[in-house]
């Protein structure tokens, strides 16, 4: 070996002559591509898929309680959700004969093929749910159909958090455990947030009861996402996205804490409250894609992480 001093060596003991090179990407790009997703369509569907799901789920509840107003309502809303959902999906893939495309195959490794056949699966029921509940016609098909989405319910509002982890975006795939959770609670607030705003007062118990487990399990997920995440967890604080955040927090348990203390007495309180959920649902998951942006875009969470993990991996061996 040379005995340059400018050269390093590799025995362990020796001195480091040369300092470890400070991490920079070339003219500062980006080393992995950003998502060319539209935020107002993929953000968007993210929160209508989320919404439709959990919102098929309470219909059901509603139903079963002897709550019809509440559950037509949902079953309606569910509908509406779902398919402003595909048309959202449809438009960021540029040809609406791209989603039929999707389903000459059934891909259970991929999410987007999953969530494609949910997609088919969940509509025609949510759709038969909420005519025969309008209708008041076929009753067995449609406690039939509302059983169906209900099921189908909860996979379609957290598949979406699996379909973005699953990309190399470091603020989404870095919290690949955690954001399923987050979705999930995030479209049950919705949910509750819906069913206070379109259900008589009389009904709404079981709302309120959601609104808040939902308030609490976002809270939750959220930090532990950003646990996980580390130094990408800077990504959901700051810019966009931590104003996005810090909105989808204060709204969502404004909303929980209005409809818990006074949604029971009060029809424009009960109202104000859902709005508050479904606002801060909705800026949850346009914070969660911003955050996705943000950490695309700058090279720095895609490098460092990853050599913090392999340095761990080379200190553990």
């Amino acid at each position: 070996m040379s005995t340059d001093g400018t050269r390093r060596r590799g025995r362990r003991g020796e001195e480091l002559m040369v300092p470890r090179a400070e991490f920079d990407s070339y003219y500062g790009k980006p080393i992995i591509k950003p998502p060319s997703w539209a935020a107002r369509d993929i953000a968007g569907y993210f929160f209508l898929g989320g919404l439709a799901g959990a919102g098929s789920v309470l219909a059901a509840g509603a139903q079963l309680t002897g709550r019809p107003k509440t559950a037509t309502a949902l079953k309606v809303s569910s509908l509406a959700s779902v398919s402003l959902s595909a048309a959202a999906l449809v438009n960021d893939l540029g040809m609406p004969s791209r989603f039929p495309n999707m389903l000459r195959v059934i891909k259970p490794t991929s999410p987007m093929s999953v969530g494609s056949w949910l997609l088919s699966a969940y509509g025609p029921a949510a759709g038969a749910a909420a005519l025969c509940a309008v209708t008041g016609r076929l009753p067995r098909v449609g406690a039939a159909a509302t059983a169906g989405a209900a099921l189908l319910g909860p996979p379609l509002a957290t598949y979406t958090a699996v379909l973005a982890a699953n990309t190399a975006v470091p603020a989404w795939h870095g919290a690949h455990r955690q954001l399923p959770y987050l979705f999930g609670a995030s479209a049950t607030a919705a949910a509750a947030g819906m069913a206070l705003a379109l259900g008589p007062t009389r009904e709404n118990s079981p709302a309120r009861c959601a609104a808040v487990l939902g308030a609490v399990a976002e809270q939750v997920a959220t930090r532990a996402a950003e646990h996980e995440l580390g130094m990408v967890a800077e990504t959901y604080r700051k810019g966009r996205a931590g104003r996005l955040m810090r909105w989808a927090k204060a709204l969502t348990v404004a909303g929980a804490a209005g409809a818990v203390l006074l949604g029971h007495r009060s029809r424009p309180v009960a109202v104000a409250s859902g709005v508050a959920l479904l606002a801060g649902s909705v800026c949850t998951r346009f914070g969660v894609f911003a955050a996705g942006i943000a950490s695309a875009e700058d090279p720095r969470y895609t490098v460092v992480p990853q050599r913090a993990s392999a340095a761990a991996a080379t200190a553990d061996g």
